[in-house]
């Protein structure tokens, strides 16, 4: 049994301790916003928030998110309003496929949250996701944004 709490909801799922807390949040919670990618940590689909830190969820055992705070891209829209970060991506348009896109915008949140106005150096450190459309600019520019929102 492991005790998380996922986006402001204390819950309790029966795994093994070393599963991905990425398969915890996708087949037992039931938040499928949360990717998979490449199951190596490299790509970034699966980025959640664990302690406001952007982590890659595919590699993370469960047992690493026991008793801390766990943020997915369901999180982010409040009452049907998106985040700062989801609407610059709208008005960006930062999103080609979408697939790599939510751990995009996890990413880019827990970014702003650290440096509410990043540089371009800040956002090719902290923005390490992949995207195989090439979206880079558009996201960097919602980035930006979001930063002035």
């Amino acid at each position: 049994m492991a005790k998380l709490t996922v986006n402001g909801t204390a819950r309790t799922v029966d795994v093994d301790p070393s599963t991905p807390l990425l398969w915890v949040i996708r087949e037992q919670i039931g938040l499928t916003g949360t990717k998979y990618g490449c199951g190596i940590a490299q790509c970034g689909s699966c980025t959640v928030l664990l302690d406001g830190a952007a982590v890659r969820s595919c590699v993370l055992p469960v047992s690493a998110a026991a008793g801390r705070k766990v943020e997915t891209v369901e999180s982010l829209s409040v009452g049907g309003k998106l985040s700062k970060v989801q609407q610059a991506w709208v008005e960006k348009q930062a999103p080609q496929c979408g697939y790599c896109q939510n751990g995009m915008v996890m990413a880019a949140t827990a970014l702003l949250r650290q440096k509410p106005k990043p540089t371009d150096a800040d956002i090719d450190a902290a923005i390490t996701n992949i995207c195989r459309c090439g979206t880079f600019q558009e996201v960097r520019a919602a980035i930006h944004a979001a930063a002035k929102a």
